[in-house]
């Protein structure tokens, strides 16, 4: 079996994106790791490359920062690295900048490798979500963050990244049918100094929005405001060994109160069900599970 690992990367340097910690948390169960390094204006291609990484392959693009709506440079970006893998892989491993596996979960994840690669019927593998926001300490736990999402894809079949790059579809535009790997993805998106996510914030929005309504929804402000989040919960696992280090340099604070939601009535009745019972009631899924 083969696999190949794959991102993209643009001023993750300036934003203070883990890239690092995300590309080593695929590399033991890649054979290559391809990276489609976007023209930027920080070392982001220095960076990457000095992580020394034996199985990196560098793809230098230039972004089209016309493809602004819905985020689909990003899609097209995700779609240029994942054409340049080895057409001979089985399995394709995306992984983006601000995402980290564990390694508890390794041999998990290469177990439904090995099972499903001759089972036709599987396109793709699902993981789940842990969603950090405001510090490492507490992760979403309300409907605004996606419960599970593709990132293992089989290779061959024309599937392509959709939309902003969150998920996958087929060559149709269908959704993919998946398994799950039981397997987590570590989001850390989130989880930055108020300063750099008041950066990544800009450089996020300008890749969705024009100039004019990028004014108005970023401020100029040069902090990041996490106080207006509707909910979160402690976070009661263990982080990926890979982000340790970052981890305990953080030199911000975060405070915040668990037990205070900001919830409509509609919202506080969907949450509650769904924490007693499971359920998420309209929940939307970018795939079709099929086992």
């Amino acid at each position: 079996m083969k696999v190949s690992g794959f991102a993209i990367a643009r001023n993750v340097v300036k934003a203070d994106y883990p890239i690092g910690e995300a590309l080593k948390s695929i590399a033991p169960l890649c054979d290559e790791i391809v990276v489609a390094v976007g023209n930027s204006d920080d070392n982001t291609r220095d960076y990457i490359l000095g992580l020394g990484l034996k199985q990196l392959k560098i793809i230098d693009t230039i972004w089209d920062d016309e493809l602004r709506e819905g985020g689909r440079v990003l899609a097209d970006e995700t779609n240029k690295a994942l054409s340049a893998t080895d057409p001979n892989s089985d399995w394709c491993f995306y992984i983006q900048a601000d995402e980290c596996i564990h390694e508890d979960d390794i041999e998990r994840i290469s177990t439904s490798m090995n099972k499903y690669v001759n089972n036709e019927s599987v396109d793709a593998l699902l993981f789940d979500y842990r969603h950090f926001y405001g510090s490492y300490d507490y992760i979403g736990d309300s409907r605004k963050w996606y419960r599970k999402e593709i990132r293992i894809i089989r290779q061959g079949r024309g599937i392509k990244s959709w939309k902003d790059a969150q998920g996958f579809r087929s060559k149709n535009n269908e959704k993919l049918r998946v398994v799950s790997t039981g397997a987590r993805i570590f989001h850390y998106g989130w989880v930055k100094h108020p300063k750099h996510q008041q950066i990544k914030q800009k450089q996020f929005h300008r890749l969705w929005h024009d100039d004019s309504k990028l004014e108005k929804m970023v401020t100029n402000k040069e902090e990041f405001d996490y106080s207006t989040i509707d909910s979160l919960q402690k976070f009661q696992e263990t982080h990926p060994q890979l982000m340790r280090e970052r981890i305990n340099a953080q030199n911000w604070k975060f405070d915040v109160d668990p037990s205070r939601k900001n919830f409509t009535l509609k919202t506080w009745f969907l949450y509650y069900f769904e924490k007693i019972t499971g359920i998420r009631i309209g929940e939307y899924k970018n795939y079709k599970l099929i086992k």
